[in-house]
């Protein structure tokens, strides 16, 4: 099983619901006893809310790169960003650290196909 870098933090809230379903399908398909071998990364939310209010998607994208790139460091060998919005900057993130970058997009392409539907309605950032 690889390690999985995660950059939460944007929100806590939504950090943690991204660490008890990883836990829940690990839990569900190894044994009750397995959990996720993971990192994360938890960034600080007020800095990251006031650079999108700004449109200040280069500083954010430096952020997020950082994030990533110290998780790599750490021993991450995928990562995944833990919240929708900051997948704005997702394709840039990936192109500067040398694991893959799962988007939430792929993944929830890859479901819908396996599923066979053809139209669906998402909300999320513009």
């Amino acid at each position: 099983m690889k390690r999985l870098g995660v950059i939460g933090g944007m929100s806590w809230e939504s950090t943690q619901t991204y660490y008890r379903l990883l836990n829940e399908e690990i839990k569900a398909r190894c044994g009750p006893l397995h959990s996720a071998p993971l990192l994360l990364w938890n960034m600080d939310f007020a800095p990251i809310t006031r650079l999108q209010a700004e449109g200040d998607w280069a500083g954010l994208t430096t952020m997020m790169e950082q994030a990533a790139q110290g998780l790599r460091a750490g021993g991450a060998e995928l990562l995944i960003i833990a919240t929708n919005t900051m997948h704005k900057v997702a394709a840039d993130v990936g192109a500067h650290v040398t694991i893959p970058l799962l988007h939430i997009a792929d993944a929830t392409a890859a479901v819908l196909q396996q599923a066979q539907v053809r139209r669906i309605g998402l909300l999320g950032t513009a």
